[in-house]
């Protein structure tokens, strides 16, 4: 399966329109500063003078960083066990089910995974395994609808985002106890 994938990645890779945001057309905006572009570039750099490939994208001007896949980035780099925050994923190759779920957790980060499968019993096995946030089956890490919670553990960070705990966020609960003497 990966083979084919992969060229589906890269095809829709190649496809996603880099702009302005509030161009309808553009897929894919500037990242938050230009030392957060520079940032993410110099793992991107890193990973790949010690053996990754970019095998779509890589493109970086100011703060615009185009959509990018790379293989073969190796595992102690910073690109591999960071989180990236950014338009660049890493394919990798897998046979066994149970040790990318271990791979997943060897990390100082967990926000949220997405996980690509037609096994129920994957999906569940993920959700009862991983050590993240959110486990997303079938869609993105990064999809979220306002009402869900959304947040990380781990290194990734403490609580959730979304309508609820924005409320709890902005309510300030008050409580009265009462011992009756009368």
């Amino acid at each position: 399966m990966y083979d084919a994938l992969r060229e589906k990645l890269i095809a829709k890779t190649h496809s996603l329109v880099m702009g302005d945001p509030k161009d309808e057309k553009t897929f894919v905006g500037p990242m938050i500063s230009e030392s957060e572009s520079k940032r993410l570039a110099g793992w991107m750099d890193s990973a790949v003078a010690v053996g990754a490939k970019t095998v779509a994208g890589g493109k970086v001007d100011g703060t615009m960083f185009e959509a990018t896949l790379l293989e073969g980035v190796k595992r102690d780099t910073d690109l591999y066990r960071k989180e990236a925050f950014g338009p660049v994923a890493i394919l990798e190759r897998f046979d066994d089910f149970d040790a990318v779920l271990a791979t997943v957790n060897d990390s100082d980060f967990g926000l949220q995974a997405g996980v690509f499968t037609d096994s129920l019993a994957h999906a569940h096995r993920a959700w009862d395994e991983l050590d993240v946030g959110g486990v997303v089956i079938n869609d993105v890490p990064s999809f979220r609808v306002d009402n869900m919670p959304y947040g990380g553990v781990k290194d990734s960070g403490l609580g959730r985002e979304g309508v609820r705990y924005a409320i709890e966020d902005m309510t300030e609960p008050r409580l009265m106890v009462m011992h009756e003497t009368w």
